[in-house]
């Protein structure tokens, strides 16, 4: 289950993802100026008890965090430093914050955060090239434990050069709405995901956007079914990750990772409690690794991590 946190409302337009932004396009059905950034009265809805006492959002629930406008907004300066104790409290909560603004994002940054809370992704919003080439290398860089990125609107192709590896979680892709919507091309989504296939990264094709180009053809679709064309387009990746109870094995050939040699990928994500034992097994494979590239006829390592062990060309 998930809710939407807009703790605050209102924001302005810094690039051209923002041109058609879907918030100044409904804030104008009422007449309302979205340039205004204002609190909302959903701002303490993390800690809102019921009256037994109980927190009114539920443990265990997923928080989409300022949907409305963007988390590091500098007019939001000073109200940051209590959204982040409140989401500090609820640590029984995970929470995903997008923003545009990946360069503001160490301003009223926690004093423990240290290299991330477990209960918080950070998503960074990529829209083009330009962007990409922006944002990523400093988003790579700063101490986040859980990244995602958000490529929507899709604008055009992306290349991720060497900058797409395990340290992002997972990418999503999405067009862009509304009756003024941009065209996003098929071939761009399915690049993108040839890029998070190789590099076993988990990729998800949120929405068609309003304007769909396939084999040369473009098609309008409508709102109410941008998410549902697009999970039936099948392109959803799950990645290499498999976090699960006890064991869990995936296989595929290497031609999955976009190499031309046959071989194997193999990895294994145990409770943490196993990997003790487990590791011991893979540094004895490493230690016999001439034997399996004549056998096998490819190279491989198995490392063991927190989470879990890999092993993999």
């Amino acid at each position: 289950m998930s809710v939407s946190w807009n703790l605050w409302h209102g924001c302005r337009k810094i690039n051209e993802g923002c041109r058609h932004c879907y918030v100044y396009r409904r804030d104008s059905l009422y007449d309302k100026d979205s340039r205004v950034v204002a609190r909302t009265a959903a701002f303490d809805l993390p800690v809102k008890r019921k009256r037994n006492g109980d927190y009114r959002v539920p443990s265990g629930e997923q928080v989409y965090t300022c949907f409305t406008s963007d988390f590091f907004l500098a007019e939001a300066d000073e109200w940051r430093s209590e959204a982040w104790d409140m989401i500090r409290e609820r640590s029984d909560l995970s929470f995903v914050i997008p923003t545009k603004r990946i360069d503001r994002f160490g301003v009223a940054l926690p004093a423990d955060w240290g290299d991330g809370y477990p209960h918080v992704a950070i998503a960074c919003t990529i829209e083009n090239q330009e962007q990409l080439d922006h944002r990523l290398p400093l988003f790579k860089t700063l101490p986040i434990r859980h990244r995602l990125l958000f490529c929507e609107p899709l604008l055009g192709p992306l290349d991720f050069h060497e900058l797409l590896d395990r340290d992002i979680d997972e990418v999503s892709v999405g067009g862009e709405s509304g009756s003024e919507a941009r065209v996003c091309d098929y071939d761009w989504v399915l690049d993108i995901r040839r890029q998070c296939v190789e590099q076993g990264i988990p990729f998800n094709f949120h929405q068609t956007g309003a304007r769909l180009r396939k084999d040369g053809r473009i098609y309008r679709i409508r709102r109410e079914f941008q998410h549902t064309q697009a999970r039936r387009a099948g392109i959803d990746y799950d990645g290499m990750r498999r976090y699960a109870r006890g064991l869990r094995a995936q296989s595929s050939l290497c031609a999955v990772l976009g190499r031309r040699q046959a071989g194997l990928v193999f990895e294994i994500f145990p409770e943490k409690r196993l990997c003790r034992e487990i590791e011991p097994i893979g540094n004895l494979l490493n230690t016999h690794i001439g034997v399996f590239q004549q056998i096998f006829r490819f190279e491989y390592h198995i490392v063991v991590y927190p989470l879990g062990c890999r092993f993999t060309r």
